[in-house]
C-alpha cells in the first residue's frame, strides 16, 4: 500500500490518492451491478436447509406424539409449518447477506425465529380455537431450531473454506488517512473468513501541514473504478457529519454498502450501542462486567459443570493417576503457585508430566526455549516423561484443575493462570487480566495455545476480560473440545 506510485491516482489534480491493493487472481470477482452469484447460492442453500430442518422437526414431533395415526388437521399444520418457519427466519433477517459467514447475528436470527414462531402458533391456536397439542409444538419447534442451527453452521464452515481460498469475498475500498486506513486494512484482512478483501485504499495526497479533505466525488470515482461492493471509512474528522451523510446517499444509489470504523478495537458488539441524542448518533460503550450478578451465575455454573465432569470422568482420572504413578517415580500431582484474581496466589494442580528433577534442570534449557519470550515452552522437552508427552498433547494433565474450579480458585473459562515472575513483567494494561479468575481454558486455548506470541496471548486475555459473557464462555468451551481433540499448539 505504501509503495504505490502516483500514476495510480484517480486524477493527479485532486487531493485523493487511490492505491490499488494486490488482489490474488484466484476467482474472477463479479461487478457490483448484480448480486454476486455466491450470495444467491448461499441464500438458497440456507432456505433449503431451513425447510429440511422444519420437515425433520415436524416428522419427529408427529411420530413421537401420534405414531402412525395422524389426523388430517395435523397433516395440514405439518404442511404449513415449514413455510411459516422460512417466513419467520426471513422476518428475523436470517437471509440478510450482511450476516453471511461472519458474526453471531445469523444464528441469533434462527433463535428469534423459533421464539416468534412459537408465539405465532400459540396466538393462532387461541384465536381460531384450534386444538393443537402442546406436546407437538413443544417438540417440533425446538428440534426445528436445533437442526437449522446445525445445518447453518455446516453451511457457514463451507463458506469459510471458500473464503480462505479467496472466493466469495466482498470487494472493499478503504477511505481515510494512512495510519487509521492501514490499521483498518490490517484488521479486515486478518480474518479472511469474514469475507472482506481490500482492493484499494483512498487517502489525502499530503499528510503533513496543509491537508486537503477527502472529497465525495473522488471517493465515488474510486468506488466506480474498482467496482467495489463496500466502502469502509476509517476514523477521519474530515469525513464526518453532513459529508458522510451525503456520501451514504450517493453510495446507496450505486448499491454500495457503507461501513464506518469508530477506531475502537477489541470491543465486542454487545457492549456497543448507538443512542440518538439531539439529532446525533452517539456510540455508547457499556462497562465490562467483571463482578456482580452475572459473575455469581458464572461461579455457580463453573462449580456445577466441574462437579459433573469430575463424576463422569472419575474412571479416567483414577486411571491417569495410576498411570502417572506407575510410569515414573514421583508424586502423581504437580503443584505450582499461580496468581489468581486480584493478585491472590493459589496452588494449581496438574497431573505430573515431567521427571521429578524438572525444576532443577530448567536453567540449563532456557536458551532452547520455543516459548514467547516470557513463558518457557519447549517442543521436545527432555524433562518430559513418555506418558507426560501424550497427556500434554491432549491436555489431560490439566484435568485436576477441575478441583481448583470447585475450590473457587479458577474458572472453567478465563485468562491463562500466570506465574508470579510473569506478573512481575506485566505492563500496566496487562494487569487487567487479573480482574477475573484464571481459567482452565480461554481464548488463548482455542487460538493457538503455545504457538501464540506473548503479545497475542495478552491481547486475547484482555479481549476476554473486556467482553465476557456466558455466551462467550459456552462458545469457548465448545471450541476447546475441538482444540484438545486435534492437539494443535500443545507441548
Amino acid at each position: 500500500m505504501s509503495g504505490a506510485e502516483a500514476p495510480d491516482a484517480v486524477d493527479s489534480r485532486r487531493p485523493l490518492w487511490v492505491v490499488p491493493h494486490e488482489v490474488p487472481a484466484i476467482v474472477p470477482l463479479p461487478s457490483r451491478s448484480t448480486e454476486p452469484r455466491w450470495v444467491g447460492v448461499y441464500r438458497w442453500a440456507a432456505v433449503g436447509g431451513d425447510l429440511l430442518a422444519a420437515m425433520l422437526g415436524v416428522s419427529i414431533a408427529l411420530l413421537t406424539r401420534f405414531g402412525y395415526h395422524v389426523g388430517s388437521s395435523y397433516l395440514v399444520v405439518s404442511s404449513v409449518l415449514p413455510l411459516a418457519w422460512v417466513a419467520a427466519v426471513a422476518l428475523s433477517k436470517g437471509y440478510d447477506p450482511r450476516f453471511y459467514g461472519a458474526g453471531p447475528d445469523e444464528f441469533r436470527s434462527l433463535m428469534r425465529a423459533g421464539v416468534g414462531l412459537t408465539a405465532a402458533v400459540a396466538m393462532t391456536s387461541y384465536v381460531t380455537k384450534a386444538e393443537i397439542a402442546r406436546g407437538f409444538v413443544v417438540l417440533a419447534i425446538p428440534v426445528m431450531v436445533v437442526a437449522a442451527l446445525l445445518l447453518r453452521y455446516a453451511l457457514r464452515k463451507d463458506l469459510h473454506r471458500h473464503r480462505v481460498r479467496g472466493r466469495c469475498m466482498h470487494r472493499v475500498l478503504v477511505v481515510g488517512r494512512s495510519g487509521p486506513a492501514a490499521t483498518l486494512c490490517e484488521h479486515l484482512e486478518s480474518r479472511p473468513t469474514d469475507g472482506f478483501r481490500v482492493v484499494a485504499t483512498c487517502r489525502p495526497r499530503g499528510e503533513s501541514g496543509e491537508v486537503e479533505a477527502l472529497d465525495e466525488p473522488d471517493i465515488l470515482a474510486a468506488a466506480d473504478r474498482h467496482a467495489v461492493e463496500v466502502v469502509a471509512i476509517a476514523t477521519d474528522p474530515e469525513l464526518a457529519g453532513q459529508s458522510l451523510r451525503r456520501l451514504s446517499w450517493a453510495l446507496e444509489q450505486r448499491g454500495i454498502e457503507l461501513i464506518v470504523s469508530p477506531g475502537i478495537i477489541e470491543v465486542a458488539g454487545p457492549r456497543i450501542s448507538v443512542r440518538p441524542v439531539a439529532g446525533l448518533s452517539l456510540l455508547h460503550l457499556e462497562r465490562p462486567s467483571v463482578s456482580g450478578g452475572p459473575h455469581l451465575m458464572k461461579a455457580v455454573f463453573d462449580r456445577v459443570v466441574a462437579l459433573g465432569i469430575v463424576v463422569v470422568l472419575a474412571p479416567l482420572l483414577i486411571g491417569l493417576a495410576l498411570a502417572v504413578k506407575l510410569s515414573s517415580s514421583g508424586p502423581v500431582l504437580f503443584r505450582q503457585q499461580r496468581v489468581g484474581r486480584a493478585g491472590a496466589e493459589f496452588t494449581m494442580l496438574k497431573f505430573r508430566s515431567m521427571y521429578v528433577d524438572a525444576e532443577a534442570r530448567l536453567s540449563d534449557l532456557y536458551a532452547l526455549s520455543d516459548g514467547n519470550g516470557v513463558i518457557f515452552k519447549m517442543r521436545n522437552d527432555p524433562r518430559m516423561t513418555p506418558l507426560g508427552r501424550w497427556i500434554r498433547r491432549f491436555s489431560l494433565d490439566e484435568l485436576p484443575q477441575l478441583f481448583n474450579v470447585l475450590r473457587g480458585d479458577m474458572s472453567l473459562v478465563g485468562p491463562r493462570p500466570p506465574l508470579a515472575e510473569e506478573v512481575a513483567l506485566y505492563a500496566a494494561d496487562d494487569s487487567r487480566r487479573m480482574l477475573v479468575k484464571p481459567g482452565m481454558t480461554g481464548l488463548w486455548q482455542v487460538s493457538g495455545r503455545s504457538d501464540l506470541s506473548w503479545d497475542e496471548s495478552v491481547r486475547l486475555d484482555l479481549r476476554y476480560v473486556d467482553n465476557w459473557s456466558m455466551t462467550l464462555d459456552l462458545l469457548i468451551l465448545w471450541k476447546t473440545v475441538r482444540a484438545v481433540f486435534y492437539g494443535a499448539g500443545a507441548y
